[in-house]
């Protein structure tokens, strides 16, 4: 059921990342000319995206794969935390797709913004939606406003769960390590930014902090 619904090709959010692939796109239409760092992303996205940029450099805390395109390179690291020698570089464009909602809390999310000041002059964040009514990691209605405890619960017998907790630490670190925003949070972190938002059944779904 889960894959249905968000996991495999033809589910509803599979079409979602398209439709916001093309968004992208139609936002930077020199994306083919572009050097793009993508926080937090994987180099197999990339394979399988729609668009191609001139050149990605993708950062992620998993170790980075040991052969790649000569379009694409990848590097073990904490976005909230680069080392200097990726601060150094300059891109065309910073990208982050459903990230920041993972990095730790506010401190977390205002170290993450700076890094993505310094990295370009241009940049595409995406988080979910605090206030959408189904949290899009469990799939459950009202699960981002439930006290811990109860998200602990649910994260262990809920059968659309994300990350497939068998054991109560392991739906604990899920749980505590998701904290979905709102637009005056995320206005705060992008305050020069405009705010788009990502629309499902009239409501809002996600926040995009672009400045093109």
């Amino acid at each position: 059921m889960r894959g249905r619904l968000v996991d495999n090709p033809g589910s509803a959010a599979e079409r979602k990342r398209a439709r916001r692939w093309e968004w992208l796109r139609e936002t930077f239409p020199d994306l083919d000319r572009m050097s793009v760092i993508d926080l937090g992303g994987t180099a197999d996205s990339w394979q399988r995206a729609p668009v191609r940029p001139a050149a990605v450099h993708v950062v992620n805390l998993e170790s980075a794969p040991s052969e790649l395109p000569a379009w694409l390179r990848a590097d073990q690291g904490d976005a909230c935390s680069l080392p200097d020698h990726i601060l150094a570089d300059h891109y065309d464009l910073v990208f982050s797709n459903a990230v920041l909602e993972h990095v730790g809390g506010h401190a977390q999310r205002m170290r993450f913004a700076e890094a993505v000041h310094k990295l370009a002059d241009r940049h595409w964040v995406q988080t979910p939606y605090r206030y959408f009514p189904v949290e899009p990691h469990w799939l459950f209605p009202g699960f981002q406003f439930l006290p811990v405890n109860m998200k602990v619960a649910v994260a262990r017998r809920w059968p659309l769960a994300y990350g497939g907790a068998s054991t109560r630490e392991d739906a604990l670190w899920a749980t505590l390590n998701v904290e979905l925003i709102g637009r005056t949070e995320m206005a705060y972190c992008f305050p020069d930014s405009e705010i788009r938002a990502e629309r499902m059944f009239g409501l809002v779904k996600s926040l995009i902090a672009v400045r093109a």
